[in-house]
């Protein structure tokens, strides 16, 4: 398929699963989060650092319960920032309680600008495929982050089983993620 084709593919894509993602009932999304986020858990225990999150956006698993918890154990957590609309993402350190401000797509972020360097980072998934590569909204901000930052944390994918698609059929800009985690478990690549 050629890169228009694949594009329009992927635009597709990602309305289908986001439709089924905004579809499940936040009883049955909330259950399986709990999976997800004991194994987060488990996962984040194995390596020190800077935890780089995500602010939860429609219907994704909801990574706040695991930020309380990484904070009260004494971990530094950080959230994304878009500085530049064809850059990388900037991360900036933030408590739960610290002031917000409306970023991209009036996602909150932090408002103090307290620039940190994550060790692993949590991403959000649109839908994943077997080599553990990222379907997310269509912007690059990952996969621009993941290539930039030195040295390159540990890039965990968080989504729900139903996302699993048989490729994304990957670009040479396309980063894979180390790990993908879902409600039954991680995969690696």
């Amino acid at each position: 398929m050629d890169f228009d084709e694949l594009k329009r593919w992927r635009r597709g894509e990602r309305e289908r699963l986001i439709a089924l993602r905004q579809a499940l009932p936040a009883e049955d999304r909330r259950r399986l989060g709990e999976r997800i986020e004991a194994e987060l858990r488990r996962l984040i225990g194995e390596q020190p650092g800077t935890l780089g999150v995500y602010w939860p956006f429609r219907a994704e698993f909801d990574p706040r319960p695991v930020i309380e918890w990484a904070v009260a154990v004494g971990r530094t957590v950080a959230l994304p920032v878009v500085v530049d609309k064809n850059g990388p993402l900037e991360y900036r350190a933030w408590r739960p309680g610290e002031s917000l401000v409306d970023g991209v797509w009036n996602i909150p972020v932090p408002e103090k600008r307290e620039i940190v360097t994550p060790a692993m980072v949590l991403a959000p998934l649109v839908g994943f495929d077997r080599g553990c590569y990222r379907l997310g909204y269509g912007g690059g901000y990952f996969d621009r982050t993941l290539a930039a930052l030195a040295p390159r944390p540990r890039a965990i994918g968080v989504g729900f089983d139903f996302q699993a698609i048989a490729t994304i059929y990957p670009q040479p800009f396309d980063v894979a993620m180390d790990l993908i985690v879902t409600e039954s478990g991680t995969r690696r690549r």
